[in-house]
């Protein structure tokens, strides 16, 4: 019984458990704060695309940090919707066009920031609309002609149906096709098509197809300002003559038009050091995308069908933090890491570095409160002769426990006072047994 209270008591033993107990915090912690993914991948549209090609040079840049991103080609922002919202798909970020996606379906998540605008570029063949004067300027013109709206899963699709839809112009009034970019391209530059719809942003190498194909014109929307009150994902977007193509002189006069913005999403319990990592690398790449958009107006908040992570939105409204701005990324995120572990240690231990003078205490008055208890035991039996050898016996002990008692400066008095009391009571018995 006295070594297990002398093991109970023991310093060492205590501070021994108190270090573990430490250890576990800190390993549980360790293990609720998961490092950034080395390796993740991305969603984004057709190779010919600036979703595939802004891929690419994301790829490369976090490359540069020890991150490997696999870029998958797909056929556009319904099929990258599919693909984050299957948690065995493996794909962690995609692409996606502005004003597509039914929010409500997706609600685990979230985006990054707004990456550039994708105009609904409306290319069409001159002599399809000679009674207009050879003009396109508003989609009633449409009535009755072969359009190609995009093919099926991507965004050209479904923002054409809706563009259609809002102008009043039923399936069957025209005669609509669902072709990938290069087999509109091919049909409109033989003839078997009157106009085609294609989502993409000025610099995507798909529009350069259409240069070179004869008597095409770009449609400028008339109606664009009505069509942005109606659909609030929309900007109207200024183009001037031959931005697309000095060379080609496209388009051929200044022209507007209407543009959703290309989003970069992706699930809400996203690591916040992969926010900073693609958000970085993205202000390096979009610092050459300013034909449409003005120098540093992307990455931005703004346009978004998807709730803006809190930490992007940090982000871009103070920039990266402290450590990712003066240190490289896996030190960062691995010092961040240790900070964020730490932080709720010192909450707990704050707290019970206060108890310890008090537990302290307790501790030192259980001790002589128990020597108090046994002095009082040999008190009552000292009047019972048969037990005066084992009385002395015990009270031998209970001074040499007393003794070895140690105490700080601070607790002497109470220390010194048991002594005393341990004293009388061999007194009294002395006086007794004599």
């Amino acid at each position: 019984m006295n070594s297990l209270k002398k093991h109970i008591y023991n310093p060492f033993a205590i501070a021994l458990g108190f270090c573990l107990l430490l250890l576990s915090i800190f390993t549980i912690l360790w293990i609720l704060v998961p490092p950034p993914p080395k390796a993740i991948e991305m969603a984004t549209g057709f190779p010919t695309g600036l979703y595939y090609q802004f891929g690419e040079r994301l790829k490369k840049e976090v490359a540069t940090d020890g991150v490997n991103l696999e870029v998958k080609a797909t056929g556009g922002t319904i099929d990258n919707l599919a693909l984050l919202n299957d948690p065995k798909s493996g794909v962690n970020f995609a692409m996606i066009q502005g004003g597509v996606a039914d929010v409500s379906k997706y609600p685990n998540l979230v985006s990054i920031a707004g990456m550039f605008y994708e105009p609904v570029w409306v290319w069409y063949r001159e002599p399809a609309f000679k009674n207009e004067g050879g003009k396109l300027q508003v989609l009633g013109q449409l009535r009755g002609k072969r359009v190609a709206i995009g093919n099926e899963g991507s965004g050209t699709l479904a923002l054409s149906a809706a563009l259609l839809k809002i102008s009043g112009i039923a399936e069957n009034e025209i005669h609509a096709e669902k072709l990938k970019p290069d087999q509109a391209l091919a049909k409109l530059n033989s003839g078997d098509l009157d106009a085609v719809f294609i989502v993409a942003a000025a610099e995507a190498p798909i529009l350069e197809k259409f240069y070179k194909i004869p008597g095409i014109r770009l449609m400028s929307f008339d109606q664009a300002d009505a069509y942005t009150r109606n659909m609030p994902y929309l900007s109207k977007v200024n183009v001037p003559r031959g931005l697309l193509s000095i060379e080609y002189d496209l388009p051929r006069q200044d022209i507007q038009v209407i543009a959703p913005t290309a989003t970069l999403v992706t699930h809400d319990n996203v690591s916040p050091a992969m926010i900073s990592l693609l958000l970085s690398a993205s202000y390096d790449i979009l610092k050459s995308y300013s034909r449409l958009q003005k120098p540093g107006e992307f990455p931005s908040a703004a346009g978004m069908d998807f709730p803006l992570h809190v930490d992007a939105e940090i982000y871009l409204k103070d920039g990266p933090s402290f450590l990712h701005r003066h240190l490289p990324f896996w030190t960062a995120v691995w010092v961040g890491r240790f900070v964020k572990i730490v932080i709720p240690l010192l909450v707990i231990l704050i707290p019970l570095f206060t108890y310890i003078p008090s537990a302290k205490n307790f501790m030192l008055r259980l001790k002589l409160a128990q020597v108090y208890s046994e002095l009082r035991d040999l008190e009552r039996n000292a009047f019972n002769p048969e037990l005066k050898e084992k009385n002395l016996k015990d009270l031998e002990v209970i001074e040499k426990r007393v003794n070895n008692i140690k105490v700080s400066m601070m607790d002497s008095k109470e220390l010194y006072d048991l002594k005393g009391h341990v004293g009388d009571v061999r007194a009294r018995l002395k006086h007794l047994y004599s």
